[in-house]
């Protein structure tokens, strides 16, 4: 078979990791990067250069990738997505996966009727990290589980919100942006609380309450709590911010009536503590284009040994299965959906933050905003139900 190719779209800013992961894949023999796309034409661009998608797919069949990588802003994700498969291409989908929930049905519709594979690109479902933890959690090592939740305390500075027109907004005219803590940045440690307590389809989520604040000057939340109860009666809550004093590991906490299980997503770091024991191990991680690169590899394997056998089958999908599938983020979009059309997030006051730095790496620190997240998470109450003073006196 030839190396696939692969083309990335948006290749300044996070798509620059993704040339990167192109380039070592392109070492190992598994890709080739045939194009880069971009409004910008980036200096001394590793492969040929094309504006924006449309005129890479009216190139040419010989131009044509394999698989795209998009690296664009949330609000062009269904259009470029559904564009991409549309013409026969695979795609990587960086996350969050659509800007509402209507969206995200009409992607999983497209990639059902074009037969194409999309992955979405929360790395941490990658991680052997989460079915170590899941396996841990049927073992019974932390008896039966009573709450899940996720801590995520960083630090964004002015140049962040700068970064380009749709940073920080819900809306932009008429189309959701929804570039907020719950749904950008922090966005992983949603999705990864919830594929540890099973929930990846849409119907897997009962509900979502939200409590949205903000201390920067933006549209979007910066500082949020939420609680969301699966179908099942699983309770998640998230205190998620990006106005700590400085950045910490994001961590995800489950919590049992026998222990506790605590996930270091970002370092693929497990800890267990229960009565009888404290453990510690790091797990390794798959890459998710490498991952959809299999999947493609595999289906075609498939449909070739069904064309040998004569039943005509000339596609489709094989046991090997997407780390990431667009189908495996309906509960994320949820949570995403109940932020989106959640009220406008309330304005934190000035006698509860203390900004620091200048110029571009200017930003706000909310007063014990670590202590309040905690909170929230392992109590799976908001900040508002918890009483954080910000909520009381605005």
């Amino acid at each position: 078979m030839s190396v696939p190719k692969v083309a990335v779209v948006g290749v300044h800013g996070h798509g620059g990791s993704h040339l990167r992961t192109v380039a070592d894949l392109e070492t190992r023999g598994l890709a080739r990067l045939s194009a880069v796309v971009d409004p910008r034409e980036p200096e001394d661009a590793p492969a040929p250069w094309f504006a924006n998608l449309g005129d890479l797919l009216s190139a040419g069949a010989d131009a044509l990738p394999d698989v795209v990588v998009l690296a664009t802003p949330i609000h062009t994700h269904l259009p470029l997505a559904r564009a991409a498969m549309e013409a026969g291409i695979d795609v990587l989908l960086e996350k969050p996966t659509t800007a509402s929930l209507a969206e995200h049905t009409e992607l999983v519709a497209a990639a059902e009727r074009t037969g194409r594979l999309c992955q979405v690109g929360f790395q941490t479902f990658g991680s052997h990290a989460l079915p170590a933890v899941a396996d841990m959690i049927a073992r019974g090592e932390i008896g039966q589980v009573t709450g899940i939740g996720a801590v995520g305390t960083w630090v964004r500075t002015a140049a962040y919100w700068a970064r380009s027109p749709w940073a920080g907004r819900r809306r932009m005219g008429d189309r959701a942006v929804v570039d907020g803590v719950v749904t950008n940045p922090l966005a992983h440690a949603v999705a990864t609380a919830l594929w540890v307590g099973g929930a990846r389809a849409g119907t897997d989520i009962a509900y979502v309450n939200t409590d949205l604040w903000r201390a920067n000057p933006i549209e979007a939340d910066d500082t949020s709590s939420l609680r969301a109860v699966g179908t099942d009666g699983t309770r998640y809550g998230f205190g998620l911010t990006l106005c700590a004093a400085e950045r910490t590991p994001a961590r995800v906490i489950v919590q049992g009536t026998d222990g506790e299980i605590e996930l270091e997503y970002e370092h693929d770091l497990v800890r267990l503590r229960t009565g009888r024991v404290v453990a510690e191990k790091q797990y390794e991680r798959t890459g998710l284009l490498e991952n959809l690169l299999q999947a493609r590899a595999a289906a075609g394997s498939v449909a070739r040994a069904a064309m040998v056998a004569g039943d005509g089958v000339t596609g489709g999908r094989s046991g090997h299965r997407l780390l990431c599938d667009v189908r495996d983020t309906g509960a994320f979009m949820q949570v995403l959906e109940a932020v989106r059309t959640a009220p406008d997030p309330a304005p934190i006051g000035n006698a509860f933050v203390d900004w620091v730095d200048s110029d571009d790496a200017r930003h706000p620190v909310v007063h014990d905003v670590d202590a309040w997240c905690e909170r929230a998470a392992r109590e799976q109450r908001t900040f508002t139900e918890l009483g954080a003073p910000w909520t009381t006196l605005k």
